[in-house]
């Protein structure tokens, strides 16, 4: 097989899963809503993930405090993955697996929510960080894949699991991707100039 071909064959797979996460449209505008009606009542998202889904969480976070394709005011979301100084002072002195969990507990407020984005489900931080989530009185929305692991085993009733139908990493990452813009389009209808309700 050539290099071309090779290539060819990543966009079919991509294509084939897009077309499988279809499905999903109802659960993405379940939670989409669950993100506004948070953030219409003056609460904030918590955002983590690991590697990739780190760097989506960054990207959820960003589209959300700056715009995405509508003008509105900026809404208050938080990414848990930047700030070196916490992440590795937590890493020491708690250990790896409290590096989320522990920012939630300081930073978490009832009515906010914790959006998760995991590939796999079964990172150790992830799935305290839902724990302390649940202890705190958030809800969560969980990005996942595969069978949804541990971390869609620990989401309750009232959270919101969005789990891609696939089982490699980087097709399930290229779904997450366009998830977070349809919550992103989604929020940005609700609050866009003419939408946002008067205080």
């Amino acid at each position: 097989m050539s290099t071309a071909d090779r290539i060819a064959e990543l966009f079919e797979q991509h294509i084939e899963l897009t077309r499988r996460s279809m499905s999903l449209a109802p659960g993405i505008a379940a939670a989409a809503q669950k993100l506004v009606a948070c953030l219409r009542r003056g609460n904030k998202l918590l955002v983590c993930g690991n590697g990739g889904s780190a760097a989506d969480a960054q990207h959820l976070s960003a589209e959300l405090v700056n715009r995405f394709e509508s003008d509105r005011p900026g809404l208050a979301a938080v990414a848990l993955t930047v700030d070196s100084a916490a992440l590795t002072s937590i890493g020491n002195d708690l250990g790896f697996d409290a590096v989320f969990s522990r920012q939630v507990e300081a930073l978490g407020r009832p009515g906010d929510v914790l959006v998760v984005i995991t590939t796999s489900g079964d990172s150790a931080n992830l799935i305290a960080a839902v724990a302390t989530a649940h202890a705190t009185g958030l809800e969560v929305v969980a990005l996942t894949g595969r069978d949804g692991g541990a971390v869609g085993r620990a989401c309750a009733d009232q959270d919101s699991e969005i789990r891609v139908p696939g089982g490699n990493t980087a097709r399930i990452q290229e779904i997450h991707t366009l998830i977070i813009h349809a919550l992103c389009a989604t929020i940005d209808r609700a609050f866009s100039t003419g939408n946002v309700p008067a205080t």
